[in-house]
């Protein structure tokens, strides 16, 4: 039987939905502007007034971004450091977080301590550089996977979400002469799909994202990841040069601005994790929900 929704009940929901609407509106429509911006023509841009809909539809300034052998070199170094990246750290950071998570461990207390002491002191840039220089990972295409194969935050969640796994389980596993090894691989993983889909998530979107280690450990335009060649074109322009480069586009007759070529640049580099996120959502929620019931 549904209970009757009184005049107080049905405004408080009608508040709510307006609330959310205005919060999603203000959320999404800079996006949405930046694409409807790098679908019209870039001439055309220029008179303003584009608020919901491409006014000229043009798809000149994602060819010419498309053409440019820099940052198309970039988008390969880009998927390529989030396909080798991703499944080496969350594989790293469970093994990492089974270990901890097992009472057994001698020592366990101080290595969760030592682990979280890390999140709220660090070295610093220069000390790190260093670190990184020794190593040999300067113009090294591996000072995007190894540093950060193993996060502290996301080793906490898959640790919490395997200490809510009985115990009894792993206990009739050694019974049945598992070792850690073959618990780990045959049942941690595929209980802990939720969190480590989840924790890939989080992995993939810095990686993809990442531009700092870059522009700090590398000078070869080989290794230039997609968001560093972003970052160029987005500084490339002035706000005064900006736009008296778009009046000397307009006078020329191109097609794009650098305007245009930015809004376009930015799209091409955000939509692949767009489109990505509604697959994995379902474990994103879950693991989310779970992993953070104990710290």
């Amino acid at each position: 039987m549904k209970k009757k929704l009184t005049k107080t009940d049905i405004i408080l929901d009608i508040t709510i939905l307006i609330f959310l609407a205005v919060i999603t509106f203000i959320t999404v429509y800079p996006f949405w502007n930046i694409l409807i911006v790098s679908l019209n023509d870039a001439q055309d841009a220029l008179r303003g007034g584009l608020f919901f809909w491409p006014r000229k539809f043009s798809l000149a300034s994602y060819e010419q971004i498309l053409r440019n052998k820099e940052f198309m070199a970039s988008v390969k170094v880009t998927v390529a450091r989030t396909l080798i990246g991703t499944p080496i750290a969350v594989l790293v950071t469970a093994m990492c977080a089974y270990a901890v998570s097992r009472k057994e461990l001698v020592g366990r207390k101080f290595l969760n301590l030592f682990f979280i002491f890390t999140m709220y002191f660090g070295g610093g840039i220069v000390p790190y550089y260093m670190i990184i220089k020794s190593l040999g990972l300067t113009d090294n295409f591996l000072v995007y996977v190894i540093p950060g194969a193993m996060g502290v935050y996301n080793m906490i969640l898959i640790r919490s979400y395997i200490d809510t796994i009985p115990e009894d389980l792993f206990e009739s596993a050694r019974l049945d002469g598992a070792n850690d090894v073959i618990i780990f691989f045959k049942i941690i993983l595929p209980i802990a799909k939720p969190i480590l889909v989840t924790v890939a998530l989080f992995v993939a979107v810095t990686q993809w994202n990442s531009w700092f280690d870059a522009y700090l450990f590398t000078s070869s335009q080989d290794l230039k990841p997609m968001q560093s060649i972003l970052v160029e074109i987005l500084n490339q322009y002035q706000t005064g040069d900006s736009q008296s480069s778009q009046m000397s586009a307009a006078a020329a007759g191109r097609t794009t601005t650098p305007d245009s070529i930015r809004m376009a640049a930015t799209i091409v580099s955000t939509i692949p994790i767009i489109i990505v996120y509604p697959f994995i959502q379902k474990y994103f929620v879950k693991g989310m929900m779970i992993g953070a019931v104990k710290s």
